[in-house]
């Protein structure tokens, strides 16, 4: 990027990936780096600004995360946040401590006139995390902002353009957190803003072609946003020279697979459409347990792929859509590894490739639903909802049947079309209906019944590691029950789940 970019270094912050959402909503681009490598990073990208996260240890501590001082002579203006303001003041002569009165929480901030907080109000609201603090500045630093219980809540060295924070500006608690990010980002680093979409989809586009070449391209497509979007961006950079693969195993949604194979066929591509549902409701049958329902799901779909894999025979490039979480997710840093992501599973012993070509690293979910529409996708591939890899075979509780399967896909269909005719499709992150294996007494018409429960689900989330359930409005609600009780069959009671992550999970299996 030759220094029009942030660096963010990770110090294992729950915030990491926030902060770098926030300076890419500035548009500006970012990337984000473990400590370990920062000062690599920082040589080889030459960002114009760099900015530390927080994270969970003390500077005091034996085996904290740490950096070289070199960092701070390369003339490149440097923000520390929390964690990152305590290293920054340690390394450079300062003193950190524990705290007597930790502060977690909304706190009121207030500053003296300084270009960091241009259009911020003298006091406002901010959100602190800390247990230690800095009791005494580095030598050329100065306070310009304080709380209550917190002296050196921010610190500046104009001349070498180091600043720190000690609270979260980029979490929404933060009033004027995003501006202070700006006049950071903007003003002292810089930046132009002139990051968008539609540019870096050129620079994909070009980098793609500049790999591959005229090499052959292998793709396997869920149908999800991230393969749709991956499919179409590769169609368009190597056309005929891309093959996909998509693997109806039965357990998408209505009308899914045949949505996809619609938009993709005549796109210029190699389209196979692979009609499993057959073998994947044998490989299912007395399989209950939701971890073995997953394995046997992974398991076949590889089988499956083998088979397809066997015909096409060599290939040079094998395309995957690893979004960026899924690179940092992985275990970026000393961050704690939230899951391995694995997006082929084990295709790469079964096809012969030379290298991998992975589009959509360096994007965000939301980036990558942004360069979709850059790309002519349909709104109902890239605002399609978050599905799990093991589709509705995990969102039929017990035992998965065809059955059981054309129930929940028919009431999962009322519900999301409901909820989009109620204009909330965009306000909810995810909804989904689930099959419980609990059958209750009910009464249609003249007759007793004895049918399945439907439960709904419906969330907020910012990043799906903690969930709050949408309040939806009852009449919606009362919609979607009446219909589904009266056009599908088998279902005779509707719940809906109004439990948050944690202590539950979004998902039910």
């Amino acid at each position: 990027m030759g220094g029009n970019m942030i660096l963010v270094v990770d110090f294992g912050g729950q915030y990491n990936q926030l902060i770098a959402r926030r300076i890419r909503d500035l548009n500006v681009y970012c990337e984000v780096v473990p400590y370990s490598k920062a000062l690599e990073a920082v040589e080889e990208k030459k960002p114009s600004g760099i900015v530390f996260t927080g994270g969970p240890a003390s500077v005091y501590e034996e085996g904290a995360p740490t950096i070289d001082k070199a960092i701070f002579e390369e003339n490149i203006p440097v923000l520390g946040l929390c964690y990152g303001m305590q290293l920054m003041s340690s390394l450079l002569g300062g003193d950190v401590q524990a705290s007597s009165e930790r502060e977690f929480g909304k706190t009121m901030l207030d500053h003296t006139e300084h270009a960091i907080f241009n259009n911020v109000p003298t006091t406002s609201k901010v959100w602190m995390s800390h247990v230690d603090k800095v009791v005494k500045v580095p030598e050329g630093f100065s306070t310009i902002a304080s709380t209550k219980n917190t002296e050196h809540a921010a610190i500046a060295d104009d001349a070498r353009k180091l600043y720190a924070f000690q609270y979260h500006p980029e979490v929404n608690h933060s009033e004027y957190g995003i501006q202070m990010l700006k006049n950071f980002v903007v003003d002292v680093c810089g930046e132009d803003q002139s990051w968008t979409m539609a540019n870096y989809k050129e620079t994909l586009l070009h980098d793609i072609k500049d790999k591959v070449g005229d090499g052959k391209v292998l793709l396997a497509l869920s149908g999800g946003v991230d393969s749709s979007v991956a499919a179409a961006l590769l169609s368009q950079a190597v056309g005929e020279n891309l093959t996909c693969i998509l693997v109806d195993h039965g357990l998408m949604r209505k009308n899914e697979a045949q949505e996809v194979e619609d938009a993709f066929k005549d796109s210029g591509m190699h389209f196979i459409r692979v009609d499993a549902e057959a073998r994947f409701l044998e490989r299912l049958q007395g399989v209950t347990d939701p971890e073995d329902k997953r394995k046997a799901i992974g398991e076949e779909f590889i089988r499956v792929f083998e088979d397809e894999g066997k015909k096409i025979g060599s290939v040079d490039y094998l395309a995957q859509g690893t979004i960026y979480p899924d690179i940092i997710e992985s275990g970026l840093g000393d961050a704690a590894v939230i899951k391995s992501h694995h997006n082929v599973g084990g295709l790469p012993d079964v096809v012969d490739f030379k290298d991998i070509v992975e589009p959509l690293r360096m994007l965000f979910k939301d980036e990558v639903r942004a360069l979709g529409r850059e790309l002519g996708l349909k709104d109902y591939l890239v605002n399609r909802q978050p599905f799990p890899g093991p589709g509705l075979g995990i969102r039929v509780i017990g035992e998965v049947t065809k059955d059981k399967l054309d129930i929940l896909r028919d009431a999962d269909a009322i519900f999301r079309e409901e909820i989009a005719n109620a204009g909330l499709d965009q306000d909810i992150n995810q909804y989904f209906a689930v099959l419980t294996n609990n059958r209750t007494v009910g009464v249609m018409g003249d007759f007793r019944t004895y049918d399945y429960t439907l439960a709904l689900r419906a969330v907020k989330t910012s990043d799906f590691m903690t969930a709050d359930w949408s309040r939806i409005p009852y009449d919606v609600l009362d919609t979607v029950s009446t219909r589904i009780v009266n056009e599908v069959d088998h279902i005779n009671r509707i719940v809906y789940d109004i439990t948050s992550k944690p202590p539950a999970t979004i998902e039910w299996e």
